[in-house]
């Protein structure tokens, strides 16, 4: 390894982003050869030893996998209440990743679990507008004027707008099939704005993250991203932020 800033170094070993980093150092929280740097600018090399909370971190293979997370299983590595976790469903070489975004207990779908804190960033930024559709069964028979509610927004926390792009696709038995995409990430966001409009969900299925879809995985399966795939998320990635930058202008 050739000299790298020690932000960009804590983000290839899978700690964080580089956003993330800098707010580690400038907590004091890091350390280079025993000694606590507070200038995320700093840069290190293979030589040096850098530890993060006490614990020496080191440059990682990049891993990203797609993951079917089934109902009743929540995303976060632990749980002090010790419900299910995603990671008791995933093999020992995954337990270290991160999901680029959540899914509640009750919804399933398409998660990205990876080590590139930097990918997890981008992915995730509210700035970049990356869109993720739903499949969703709510109680009751959706209309024009539920869809825009929903499109022109619902005040679900005080001073947080939350809109939903709904597209129906089916009304059977009292409950009506929806797409739905959202370009936000508020906590449990359809759910919420669904019971403003009194059209409860029944179900919640996550079908596509950005370029990412479900595809034919199958509830609780995984699958390792090879290289090309990886290349077409970041070939992704870059165009989404190039739109960003333009309409900001």
């Amino acid at each position: 390894m050739n000299e790298l800033r020690l932000n960009k170094y804590i983000s290839l070993c899978g700690v964080a982003s580089r956003r993330g980093a800098d707010e580690l150092i400038k907590e004091g929280k890091v350390k280079i050869n025993g000694k606590v740097v507070t200038e995320p600018g700093v840069s290190v090399t293979k030589k040096d030893v850098v530890t993060v909370e006490g614990k020496q971190i080191k440059e990682q293979h990049k891993k990203y996998v797609l993951f079917y997370k089934p109902a009743g299983y929540i995303t976060t590595v632990k749980d002090p209440e010790g419900r299910k976790t995603i990671y008791d469903l995933l093999p020992e070489e995954f337990q270290s990743l991160k999901t680029a975004g959540r899914l509640d207990k009750d919804s399933t779908g398409l998660i990205l679990l990876t080590n590139d804190g930097d990918l997890i960033q981008q992915f995730t930024h509210p700035k970049v507008h990356i869109p993720k559709i739903y499949r969703v069964a709510v109680q009751g028979k959706i209309n024009d004027n539920h869809i825009m509610q929903l499109q022109k927004g619902l005040e679900i926390e005080p001073g947080k707008i939350a809109q939903a792009f709904v597209v129906p696709l089916e009304y059977r038995s009292g409950e009506s099939a929806l797409q739905v995409t959202l370009f936000q990430g508020y906590n449990r966001q359809i759910r919420r704005m669904m019971d403003m409009i009194d059209m409860p969900v029944v179900s919640l299925k996550r079908t596509a993250h950005g370029c990412l879809q479900l595809g034919n995985l199958k509830r609780g399966e995984h699958k390792i991203l090879q290289k090309k795939e990886v290349d077409e998320i970041f070939k992704y990635l870059k165009g989404k932020e190039r739109n960003a930058k333009k309409f900001s202008k």
